[in-house]
């Protein structure tokens, strides 16, 4: 084990022990225990890299996750990061970050990815990038589908932060590796495994304890939940997306005044 990895995953484990948090693992023995592989994880919580490393530890495997470059600049964060060997993403460009990688997989690691990018407002799967399945077939390993389902309830996007004790049950769960041929269509290999994903997810969903009164926010509208629905929560990242570029094009334009 590593020493910054394996420090930091004690300190979590302290804190999630402090919060009551209730994992599950199912799936356990999918996690291959040698060779590399590509590890896609839904996204409905901001702490969903911590509990998905959890999901390899009973294979005595460590994921080396991709995640956005600002990470790595904090001051608190960064050295963790780094010393963790995850991969920065620069999302303007992602050449070397995919370069990185590829050689990260080809070396026998296991990679992190959130195929859909940005967290999901609706707790269900938003469209799927084809970057895993690109980067799986590459490398020559298969793609490692994991679902977490309770994360949204500690910490989601536009949701209240919950980092007490709230005993808050959460369940992970590995699916078989998906197979990347080097001759396969990226989107029917996304496509494959999205589809392993939406059935994983669905059967955590029917496992979970019910939630009603207030914890109905954490709910898909589909299941009977006040989330927003897929289409709404895509109408409010795009209101987001639109409000981020309109700010930095004012700052640029600040400067160039400068």
């Amino acid at each position: 084990m590593e020493p910054v990895y394996s420090s930091v995953i004690g300190f979590a484990r302290g804190v999630f022990a402090m919060q009551g948090l209730k994992f599950t693992i199912l799936g356990e023995d999918n996690v291959p225990r040698s060779g590399g592989a590509v590890m896609t994880v839904n996204h409905t919580g901001y702490f969903d890299f911590a509990y998905a490393g959890l999901a390899a530890q009973g294979s005595g495997r460590l994921v080396r996750f991709m995640a956005k470059d600002g990470v790595f600049s904090h001051p608190v964060s960064g050295p963790l990061m780094r010393g963790m060997h995850h991969i920065p993403v620069d999302r303007t460009a992602g050449a070397s970050s995919y370069a990185a990688a590829l050689d990260a997989l080809r070396g026998g690691e296991i990679v992190g990815v959130f195929p859909e990018a940005t967290i999901s407002r609706s707790f269900e799967l938003k469209e799927f990038k084809t970057g895993a399945a690109r980067m799986a077939a590459e490398a020559g390993v298969p793609i490692l589908p994991v679902v977490i389902w309770g994360s949204q309830r500690v910490w989601s996007k536009g949701l209240p932060r919950r980092l007490g004790r709230t005993n808050v049950p959460i369940l992970i769960t590995v699916g078989e590796p998906v197979p990347a041929p080097a001759d396969a269509d990226p989107e029917e290999v996304t496509a494959r495994y999205k589809a392993v994903m939406a059935d994983l997810l669905d059967t955590a969903q029917a496992a979970y304890e019910p939630l009603t009164g207030p914890d109905l926010k954490y709910l898909p509208a589909r299941l009977g939940g006040t989330a927003p629905t897929l289409a709404e929560a895509t109408r409010l990242d795009e209101e987001e997306a639109r409000e981020r570029q309109r700010r930095a094009d004012a700052e640029r334009g600040f400067s160039a005044d400068l």
